[in-house]
Protein backbone atom coordinates (compact mmCIF):
# COMPACT_ATOMS: atom_id res chain seq x y z
CA UNK A 1 0.00 0.00 0.00
CA UNK A 2 1.38 3.40 -0.87
CA UNK A 3 0.36 6.98 -0.63
CA UNK A 4 1.60 10.43 0.26
CA UNK A 5 1.20 12.01 3.64
CA UNK A 6 -0.81 15.07 2.81
CA UNK A 7 0.06 17.26 5.78
CA UNK A 8 3.49 15.88 6.67
CA UNK A 9 6.22 18.39 6.01
CA UNK A 10 9.20 17.71 3.76
CA UNK A 11 11.83 15.32 5.06
CA UNK A 12 14.18 16.95 7.58
CA UNK A 13 11.95 19.92 8.41
CA UNK A 14 12.84 21.32 11.82
CA UNK A 15 10.20 21.26 14.55
CA UNK A 16 9.31 24.84 15.64
CA UNK A 17 9.30 23.91 19.36
CA UNK A 18 6.93 26.78 20.01
CA UNK A 19 5.00 29.37 18.03
CA UNK A 20 1.87 27.78 16.60
CA UNK A 21 2.94 24.59 18.35
CA UNK A 22 1.40 25.93 21.58
CA UNK A 23 -1.98 26.07 19.82
CA UNK A 24 -1.43 22.50 18.65
CA UNK A 25 -0.57 21.55 22.25
CA UNK A 26 -3.82 23.10 23.50
CA UNK A 27 -5.79 21.14 20.90
CA UNK A 28 -4.00 17.93 21.91
CA UNK A 29 -4.76 18.67 25.58
CA UNK A 30 -8.50 18.93 24.82
CA UNK A 31 -8.54 15.86 22.56
CA UNK A 32 -6.66 13.74 25.13
CA UNK A 33 -9.10 14.87 27.80
CA UNK A 34 -12.15 13.88 25.76
CA UNK A 35 -10.62 10.58 24.59
CA UNK A 36 -9.66 9.19 28.00
CA UNK A 37 -12.21 10.87 30.28
CA UNK A 38 -15.36 10.45 28.16
CA UNK A 39 -15.66 6.63 28.51
CA UNK A 40 -15.53 7.05 32.30
CA UNK A 41 -17.74 10.14 32.43
CA UNK A 42 -20.71 8.48 30.70
CA UNK A 43 -20.90 6.00 33.57
CA UNK A 44 -22.84 8.59 35.62
CA UNK A 45 -25.81 7.91 33.31
CA UNK A 46 -25.78 4.13 33.89
CA UNK A 47 -28.38 4.06 36.68
CA UNK A 48 -30.84 5.98 34.50
CA UNK A 49 -30.21 3.60 31.61
CA UNK A 50 -30.74 0.59 33.89
CA UNK A 51 -34.08 2.03 35.00
CA UNK A 52 -35.08 3.02 31.45
CA UNK A 53 -34.32 -0.27 29.69
CA UNK A 54 -34.65 -2.73 32.59
CA UNK A 55 -31.12 -4.11 32.20
CA UNK A 56 -28.21 -4.91 34.50
CA UNK A 57 -25.10 -2.88 35.32
CA UNK A 58 -22.90 -5.20 33.28
CA UNK A 59 -25.03 -4.44 30.20
CA UNK A 60 -24.55 -0.69 30.55
CA UNK A 61 -20.83 -1.11 31.33
CA UNK A 62 -20.37 -2.40 27.79
CA UNK A 63 -20.84 1.18 26.53
CA UNK A 64 -17.59 2.28 28.21
CA UNK A 65 -15.86 -0.94 27.15
CA UNK A 66 -16.83 -0.43 23.51
CA UNK A 67 -15.66 3.20 23.64
CA UNK A 68 -12.23 2.13 24.91
CA UNK A 69 -12.05 -0.79 22.48
CA UNK A 70 -12.71 1.56 19.55
CA UNK A 71 -10.16 4.06 20.87
CA UNK A 72 -7.44 1.41 21.01
CA UNK A 73 -8.51 -1.16 18.43
CA UNK A 74 -8.90 1.22 15.48
CA UNK A 75 -5.26 2.32 15.70
CA UNK A 76 -4.17 0.85 12.34
CA UNK A 77 -7.25 2.31 10.63
CA UNK A 78 -6.36 5.75 11.99
CA UNK A 79 -2.77 5.30 10.77
CA UNK A 80 -3.96 4.48 7.26
CA UNK A 81 -6.33 7.48 7.21
CA UNK A 82 -3.65 9.89 8.48
CA UNK A 83 -1.06 8.62 6.00
CA UNK A 84 -3.56 8.95 3.16
CA UNK A 85 -5.47 12.15 3.93
CA UNK A 86 -3.47 13.99 6.60
CA UNK A 87 -4.13 14.78 10.26
CA UNK A 88 -6.48 17.75 10.02
CA UNK A 89 -9.09 16.26 7.64
CA UNK A 90 -9.17 13.01 9.63
CA UNK A 91 -9.69 14.90 12.89
CA UNK A 92 -12.49 17.03 11.42
CA UNK A 93 -14.35 13.89 10.33
CA UNK A 94 -13.64 12.29 13.71
CA UNK A 95 -15.11 15.28 15.56
CA UNK A 96 -18.30 15.02 13.51
CA UNK A 97 -18.53 11.26 14.16
CA UNK A 98 -18.03 11.72 17.92
CA UNK A 99 -20.74 14.38 18.09
CA UNK A 100 -23.25 12.60 15.84
CA UNK A 101 -22.83 9.39 17.83
CA UNK A 102 -23.94 11.03 21.08
CA UNK A 103 -26.71 13.03 19.40
CA UNK A 104 -28.07 9.83 17.81
CA UNK A 105 -27.75 8.04 21.16
CA UNK A 106 -30.18 10.53 22.73
CA UNK A 107 -32.93 9.12 20.47
CA UNK A 108 -32.18 5.42 21.07
CA UNK A 109 -34.89 3.06 22.27
CA UNK A 110 -32.73 0.00 23.12
CA UNK A 111 -29.38 -0.78 24.66
CA UNK A 112 -28.15 -2.33 21.37
CA UNK A 113 -28.72 0.99 19.63
CA UNK A 114 -26.68 2.69 22.36
CA UNK A 115 -23.84 0.23 21.75
CA UNK A 116 -23.78 1.23 18.08
CA UNK A 117 -24.16 5.00 18.55
CA UNK A 118 -22.53 6.02 21.87
CA UNK A 119 -20.14 3.06 21.67
CA UNK A 120 -19.04 2.40 18.10
CA UNK A 121 -19.68 5.74 16.33
CA UNK A 122 -18.54 8.03 19.15
CA UNK A 123 -15.60 5.73 19.93
CA UNK A 124 -14.47 5.80 16.31
CA UNK A 125 -14.76 9.58 16.27
CA UNK A 126 -12.62 9.95 19.39
CA UNK A 127 -10.04 7.54 17.95
CA UNK A 128 -9.83 9.57 14.72
CA UNK A 129 -9.01 12.61 16.88
CA UNK A 130 -6.69 11.14 19.49
CA UNK A 131 -4.03 9.52 17.34
CA UNK A 132 -3.61 12.37 14.78
CA UNK A 133 -3.34 14.93 17.59
CA UNK A 134 -0.36 13.05 19.05
CA UNK A 135 1.22 12.84 15.59
CA UNK A 136 0.93 16.60 15.13
CA UNK A 137 2.36 17.22 18.60
CA UNK A 138 5.36 15.08 17.64
CA UNK A 139 5.89 17.16 14.49
CA UNK A 140 5.73 20.52 16.25
CA UNK A 141 7.97 19.70 19.22
CA UNK A 142 11.43 18.17 19.44
CA UNK A 143 13.55 19.69 22.21
CA UNK A 144 10.47 20.52 24.28
CA UNK A 145 8.62 17.35 23.35
CA UNK A 146 8.75 15.69 26.82
CA UNK A 147 7.12 18.65 28.58
CA UNK A 148 4.66 19.01 25.67
CA UNK A 149 3.66 15.36 26.06
CA UNK A 150 3.28 15.82 29.81
CA UNK A 151 1.04 18.86 29.43
CA UNK A 152 -1.08 17.18 26.76
CA UNK A 153 -1.46 14.04 28.90
CA UNK A 154 -2.72 16.19 31.79
CA UNK A 155 -5.91 16.69 29.78
CA UNK A 156 -7.10 13.25 30.89
CA UNK A 157 -7.38 13.88 34.67
CA UNK A 158 -8.49 17.50 34.18
CA UNK A 159 -11.40 16.53 31.93
CA UNK A 160 -12.29 13.57 34.14
CA UNK A 161 -12.66 15.92 37.11
CA UNK A 162 -14.83 18.24 34.97
CA UNK A 163 -16.94 15.87 32.86
CA UNK A 164 -18.13 13.58 35.65
CA UNK A 165 -19.77 16.37 37.73
CA UNK A 166 -21.07 17.98 34.52
CA UNK A 167 -22.69 14.69 33.49
CA UNK A 168 -24.38 14.42 36.88
CA UNK A 169 -25.75 17.97 36.59
CA UNK A 170 -27.03 17.34 33.07
CA UNK A 171 -28.74 14.15 34.17
CA UNK A 172 -30.43 15.88 37.12
CA UNK A 173 -31.76 18.72 34.96
CA UNK A 174 -32.36 17.17 31.54
CA UNK A 175 -32.32 13.40 32.01
CA UNK A 176 -30.00 11.02 30.19
CA UNK A 177 -31.38 11.90 26.75
CA UNK A 178 -30.86 15.62 27.21
CA UNK A 179 -27.47 14.97 28.74
CA UNK A 180 -26.35 12.88 25.77
CA UNK A 181 -27.59 15.58 23.38
CA UNK A 182 -25.64 18.32 25.16
CA UNK A 183 -22.52 16.17 25.40
CA UNK A 184 -22.80 15.56 21.65
CA UNK A 185 -22.74 19.31 21.08
CA UNK A 186 -19.77 19.60 23.44
CA UNK A 187 -17.85 17.04 21.37
CA UNK A 188 -18.05 19.38 18.36
CA UNK A 189 -15.16 21.20 20.03
CA UNK A 190 -13.03 18.37 18.63
CA UNK A 191 -13.57 19.97 15.21
CA UNK A 192 -12.26 23.28 16.59
CA UNK A 193 -9.17 21.47 17.85
CA UNK A 194 -8.78 19.85 14.44
CA UNK A 195 -8.72 23.30 12.82
CA UNK A 196 -5.69 24.14 15.00
CA UNK A 197 -3.64 21.30 13.47
CA UNK A 198 -1.98 23.38 10.78
CA UNK A 199 0.42 21.36 8.59
CA UNK A 200 4.09 22.29 8.73
CA UNK A 201 5.39 23.85 5.51
CA UNK A 202 9.10 24.22 4.76
CA UNK A 203 10.29 27.65 3.62
CA UNK A 204 11.48 28.01 0.04
CA UNK A 205 15.21 27.42 -0.34
CA UNK A 206 16.91 30.38 -2.03
CA UNK A 207 13.84 31.34 -4.01
CA UNK A 208 13.58 27.85 -5.47
CA UNK A 209 10.74 25.39 -5.14
CA UNK A 210 9.93 23.87 -1.76
CA UNK A 211 11.27 20.35 -1.12
CA UNK A 212 8.79 17.72 -2.24
CA UNK A 213 7.04 15.54 0.29
CA UNK A 214 8.25 11.98 0.49
CA UNK A 215 6.01 9.04 -0.31
CA UNK A 216 4.89 6.99 2.69
CA UNK A 217 3.19 3.64 3.08
CA UNK A 218 -0.35 3.79 4.38
CA UNK A 219 0.65 1.38 7.18
CA UNK A 220 4.39 0.97 7.61
CA UNK A 221 4.95 -2.53 9.02
CA UNK A 222 8.72 -2.11 8.79
CA UNK A 223 8.64 -0.82 12.39
CA UNK A 224 8.56 -4.47 13.46
CA UNK A 225 12.14 -4.77 12.17
CA UNK A 226 13.16 -2.43 14.95
CA UNK A 227 13.83 -4.55 18.03
CA UNK A 228 13.33 -1.52 20.23
CA UNK A 229 9.78 -1.07 18.95
CA UNK A 230 8.97 -4.76 19.42
CA UNK A 231 10.20 -4.70 23.03
CA UNK A 232 8.24 -1.52 23.72
CA UNK A 233 5.04 -2.93 22.20
CA UNK A 234 5.26 -6.16 24.21
CA UNK A 235 6.03 -4.31 27.46
CA UNK A 236 3.21 -1.78 26.92
CA UNK A 237 0.70 -4.55 26.20
CA UNK A 238 1.60 -6.40 29.41
CA UNK A 239 1.46 -3.13 31.36
CA UNK A 240 -2.07 -2.31 30.17
CA UNK A 241 -3.29 -5.66 31.56
CA UNK A 242 -2.91 -4.31 35.09
CA UNK A 243 -2.60 -0.53 34.71
CA UNK A 244 -6.32 0.28 34.66
CA UNK A 245 -7.43 -2.33 37.22
CA UNK A 246 -6.84 -0.43 40.53
CA UNK A 247 -8.87 2.69 39.58
CA UNK A 248 -11.77 0.40 38.64
CA UNK A 249 -11.80 -1.51 41.95
CA UNK A 250 -10.43 0.95 44.54
CA UNK A 251 -13.86 2.44 45.38
CA UNK A 252 -15.41 -1.00 45.80
CA UNK A 253 -12.37 -2.03 47.86
CA UNK A 254 -13.03 0.88 50.23
CA UNK A 255 -16.72 0.02 50.53
CA UNK A 256 -15.78 -3.58 51.31
CA UNK A 257 -13.73 -2.23 54.24
CA UNK A 258 -16.83 -0.45 55.56
CA UNK A 259 -16.02 3.05 54.25
CA UNK A 260 -19.11 5.24 53.51
CA UNK A 261 -19.97 5.70 49.83
CA UNK A 262 -19.10 9.42 49.74
CA UNK A 263 -15.67 8.93 51.28
CA UNK A 264 -15.02 5.93 49.03
CA UNK A 265 -15.82 7.94 45.87
CA UNK A 266 -13.50 10.72 47.10
CA UNK A 267 -10.55 8.36 46.58
CA UNK A 268 -10.81 8.81 42.81
CA UNK A 269 -10.82 12.59 43.28
CA UNK A 270 -7.57 12.33 45.23
CA UNK A 271 -6.05 10.09 42.57
CA UNK A 272 -7.10 12.43 39.74
CA UNK A 273 -5.88 15.56 41.53
CA UNK A 274 -2.41 14.09 42.05
CA UNK A 275 -2.39 12.84 38.45
CA UNK A 276 -2.99 16.38 37.14
CA UNK A 277 0.31 17.61 38.56
CA UNK A 278 2.29 14.39 38.13
CA UNK A 279 2.07 14.36 34.33
CA UNK A 280 3.51 17.83 33.55
CA UNK A 281 6.14 17.34 36.26
CA UNK A 282 7.24 14.03 34.76
CA UNK A 283 7.38 15.64 31.32
CA UNK A 284 9.51 18.52 32.64
CA UNK A 285 11.97 16.17 34.36
CA UNK A 286 12.25 13.99 31.24
CA UNK A 287 13.04 17.06 29.15
CA UNK A 288 16.16 17.91 31.17
CA UNK A 289 19.37 17.45 29.14
CA UNK A 290 20.92 15.01 31.61
CA UNK A 291 17.74 12.97 31.96
CA UNK A 292 16.35 12.79 28.44
CA UNK A 293 18.93 10.29 27.07
CA UNK A 294 17.69 7.90 29.75
CA UNK A 295 13.96 8.40 29.18
CA UNK A 296 13.51 4.68 28.52
CA UNK A 297 14.91 3.83 31.95
CA UNK A 298 12.70 6.49 33.54
CA UNK A 299 9.66 4.95 31.84
CA UNK A 300 10.69 1.53 33.12
CA UNK A 301 11.07 2.96 36.62
CA UNK A 302 7.60 4.55 36.46
CA UNK A 303 6.12 1.16 35.53
CA UNK A 304 8.00 -0.51 38.38
CA UNK A 305 6.84 2.22 40.77
CA UNK A 306 3.23 1.71 39.66
CA UNK A 307 3.40 -2.07 40.07
CA UNK A 308 5.06 -1.80 43.48
CA UNK A 309 2.33 0.66 44.55
CA UNK A 310 -0.33 -1.89 43.58
CA UNK A 311 1.37 -4.56 45.70
CA UNK A 312 1.64 -2.31 48.76
CA UNK A 313 -1.94 -1.10 48.23
CA UNK A 314 -3.14 -4.67 48.56
CA UNK A 315 -2.11 -4.56 52.24
CA UNK A 316 -4.33 -1.57 53.05
CA UNK A 317 -6.73 -2.36 55.88
CA UNK A 318 -8.40 1.03 56.45
CA UNK A 319 -9.38 4.26 54.69
CA UNK A 320 -6.09 5.99 55.55
CA UNK A 321 -4.12 3.24 53.87
CA UNK A 322 -6.20 3.59 50.70
CA UNK A 323 -5.67 7.38 50.68
CA UNK A 324 -1.89 6.85 50.82
CA UNK A 325 -2.22 4.25 48.05
CA UNK A 326 -4.17 6.69 45.82
CA UNK A 327 -1.55 9.42 46.33
CA UNK A 328 1.35 7.21 45.25
CA UNK A 329 -0.71 5.55 42.52
CA UNK A 330 -1.59 8.98 41.14
CA UNK A 331 2.10 9.90 40.98
CA UNK A 332 3.16 6.68 39.24
CA UNK A 333 0.10 6.65 36.97
CA UNK A 334 0.86 10.23 35.91
CA UNK A 335 4.47 9.33 35.17
CA UNK A 336 3.40 6.43 32.96
CA UNK A 337 0.83 8.60 31.16
CA UNK A 338 3.36 11.34 30.45
CA UNK A 339 6.15 9.05 29.25
CA UNK A 340 4.47 6.27 27.26
CA UNK A 341 4.12 8.13 23.96
CA UNK A 342 7.24 10.25 24.48
CA UNK A 343 9.35 7.07 24.61
CA UNK A 344 7.60 5.63 21.54
CA UNK A 345 8.31 8.85 19.62
CA UNK A 346 11.97 8.64 20.61
CA UNK A 347 12.22 5.01 19.48
CA UNK A 348 10.64 5.16 16.01
CA UNK A 349 11.08 8.82 15.03
CA UNK A 350 8.66 11.26 13.40
CA UNK A 351 8.13 9.57 10.04
CA UNK A 352 7.15 6.15 11.39
CA UNK A 353 5.27 7.33 14.46
CA UNK A 354 1.87 7.46 12.71
CA UNK A 355 2.09 3.74 11.90
CA UNK A 356 3.83 2.74 15.14
CA UNK A 357 1.23 4.26 17.46
CA UNK A 358 -1.60 2.61 15.53
CA UNK A 359 -0.03 -0.81 15.84
CA UNK A 360 0.77 -0.33 19.54
CA UNK A 361 -2.78 0.78 20.31
CA UNK A 362 -4.14 -2.28 18.51
CA UNK A 363 -2.00 -4.58 20.65
CA UNK A 364 -3.06 -2.70 23.79
CA UNK A 365 -6.74 -2.99 22.80
CA UNK A 366 -6.64 -6.73 23.49
CA UNK A 367 -5.09 -6.12 26.91
CA UNK A 368 -7.64 -3.40 27.74
CA UNK A 369 -10.49 -5.84 27.13
CA UNK A 370 -8.79 -8.62 29.14
CA UNK A 371 -7.40 -6.68 32.13
CA UNK A 372 -10.39 -5.40 34.16
CA UNK A 373 -12.63 -8.41 33.35
CA UNK A 374 -9.88 -10.81 34.49
CA UNK A 375 -9.68 -8.88 37.76
CA UNK A 376 -13.46 -9.18 38.08
CA UNK A 377 -13.30 -12.94 37.50
CA UNK A 378 -10.63 -13.29 40.18
CA UNK A 379 -12.77 -11.25 42.57
CA UNK A 380 -15.83 -13.41 41.85
CA UNK A 381 -13.79 -16.54 42.58
CA UNK A 382 -12.08 -15.34 45.77
CA UNK A 383 -14.19 -12.41 47.03
CA UNK A 384 -10.90 -10.84 48.20
CA UNK A 385 -9.83 -7.49 46.71
CA UNK A 386 -6.27 -8.03 47.89
CA UNK A 387 -5.67 -10.65 45.19
CA UNK A 388 -6.94 -8.33 42.45
CA UNK A 389 -4.39 -5.67 43.38
CA UNK A 390 -1.61 -8.26 43.64
CA UNK A 391 -2.42 -9.56 40.14
CA UNK A 392 -2.37 -6.02 38.72
CA UNK A 393 0.93 -5.26 40.44
CA UNK A 394 2.61 -8.41 39.15
CA UNK A 395 1.50 -7.64 35.58
CA UNK A 396 2.85 -4.07 35.66
CA UNK A 397 6.10 -5.16 37.34
CA UNK A 398 6.57 -7.79 34.63
CA UNK A 399 6.20 -5.16 31.92
CA UNK A 400 8.82 -3.02 33.65
CA UNK A 401 11.30 -5.90 33.68
CA UNK A 402 10.59 -6.74 30.02
CA UNK A 403 11.38 -3.16 28.99
CA UNK A 404 14.46 -2.89 31.22
CA UNK A 405 16.00 -6.25 30.29
CA UNK A 406 15.14 -5.77 26.62
CA UNK A 407 16.95 -2.45 26.65
CA UNK A 408 20.02 -4.03 28.23
CA UNK A 409 20.03 -6.76 25.57
CA UNK A 410 20.27 -4.25 22.71
CA UNK A 411 22.24 -1.51 24.49
CA UNK A 412 25.22 -2.06 22.17
CA UNK A 413 23.12 -1.66 19.05
CA UNK A 414 24.05 2.02 18.44
CA UNK A 415 27.57 0.84 17.68
CA UNK A 416 26.21 -0.91 14.61
CA UNK A 417 25.50 2.47 13.10
CA UNK A 418 29.17 3.54 13.24
CA UNK A 419 29.98 2.25 9.72
CA UNK A 420 27.03 4.25 8.42
CA UNK A 421 28.29 7.30 10.29
CA UNK A 422 31.73 6.81 8.71
CA UNK A 423 30.10 6.54 5.29
CA UNK A 424 28.21 9.77 5.92
CA UNK A 425 31.46 11.46 6.99
CA UNK A 426 33.23 10.35 3.80
CA UNK A 427 30.34 11.63 1.74
CA UNK A 428 30.59 14.95 3.54
CA UNK A 429 34.30 15.19 2.73
CA UNK A 430 33.55 14.52 -0.94
CA UNK A 431 30.98 17.28 -0.95
CA UNK A 432 33.39 19.73 0.63
CA UNK A 433 35.99 18.82 -2.00
CA UNK A 434 33.64 19.71 -4.84
CA UNK A 435 35.13 21.75 -7.72
CA UNK A 436 35.12 25.52 -7.31
CA UNK A 437 32.67 26.02 -10.18
CA UNK A 438 30.14 23.69 -8.52
CA UNK A 439 27.91 25.53 -6.03
CA UNK A 440 26.77 23.20 -3.25
CA UNK A 441 23.86 24.43 -1.14
CA UNK A 442 24.63 23.78 2.54
CA UNK A 443 20.97 23.03 3.20
CA UNK A 444 21.04 20.29 0.58
CA UNK A 445 24.15 18.81 2.22
CA UNK A 446 22.49 18.90 5.63
CA UNK A 447 19.34 17.30 4.23
CA UNK A 448 21.46 14.60 2.51
CA UNK A 449 23.35 13.80 5.70
CA UNK A 450 20.14 13.64 7.77
CA UNK A 451 18.38 11.45 5.26
CA UNK A 452 21.28 9.02 4.79
CA UNK A 453 20.81 6.97 8.01
CA UNK A 454 17.17 6.27 7.13
CA UNK A 455 18.03 4.82 3.74
CA UNK A 456 16.48 1.41 2.96
CA UNK A 457 14.12 1.74 5.95
CA UNK A 458 16.90 1.22 8.53
CA UNK A 459 16.57 2.90 11.91
CA UNK A 460 19.61 4.53 13.48
CA UNK A 461 19.55 4.56 17.26
CA UNK A 462 21.00 7.12 19.62
CA UNK A 463 21.41 6.71 23.39
CA UNK A 464 17.94 8.27 23.72
CA UNK A 465 16.34 5.73 21.41
CA UNK A 466 18.38 2.68 22.28
CA UNK A 467 15.43 0.59 23.46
Amino acid sequence: MGGAVVDEGPTGIKAPDGGWGWAVLFGCFVITGFSYAFPKAVSVFFKELIREFGIGYSDTAWISSILLAMLYGTGPLCSVCVNRFGCRPVMLVGGLFASLGMVAASFCTSIIQLYLTAGVVTGLGLALNFQPSLIMLNRYFSKRRPIANGLAAAGSPVFLCALSPLGQVLQDHYGWRGGFLILGGLLLNCCVCAALMRPLVAPKAGGGPRPQQTSRRLLDLSVFRDRGFVIYAVAASIMVLGLFVPPVFVVSYAKDLGVPDTKAAFLLTILGFIDIFARPTAGFITGLKKVRPYSVYLFSFSMFFNGFTDLTGSTASNYGGLVVFCIFFGISYGMVGALQFEVLMAIVGTHKFSSAIGLVLLMEAVAVLIGPPSGGKLLDATHVYKYVFILAGVEVLTSSLVLLLGNFCIRNRPEASKPEAATSASEEEKLHKAPVDMRVDSREVEHFLKAEPEKNGEVVHTPETSV
